[in-house]
């Protein structure tokens, strides 16, 4: 079994007043490209980045990133 992280941040920049990349890349301490990277699953952030993303969204980190079976 192949387990890809996966996440909605997205989702969550949309629904949060179209927050901007460049807008939580600045909160949370990174790079707009690492945001955006972090989006299309290139990287996976570390757990304390992890933490800071969902402390500038209010949420649990497991309601931002999740783990998911990857198709053959």
């Amino acid at each position: 079994m192949n387990l890809q992280l996966k996440n909605n941040l997205r989702e969550l920049r949309f629904a949060k007043d179209r927050t901007s990349q460049e807008t939580l890349a600045e909160a949370v301490d990174v790079s707009r490209q690492t945001i955006n990277a972090i989006e299309n699953g290139k990287f996976n952030p570390s757990v304390k980045l992890a933490l800071r993303i969902a402390a500038f969204f209010g949420k649990k980190v497991e309601e931002i990133f999740y783990l998911e079976e990857e198709e053959k």
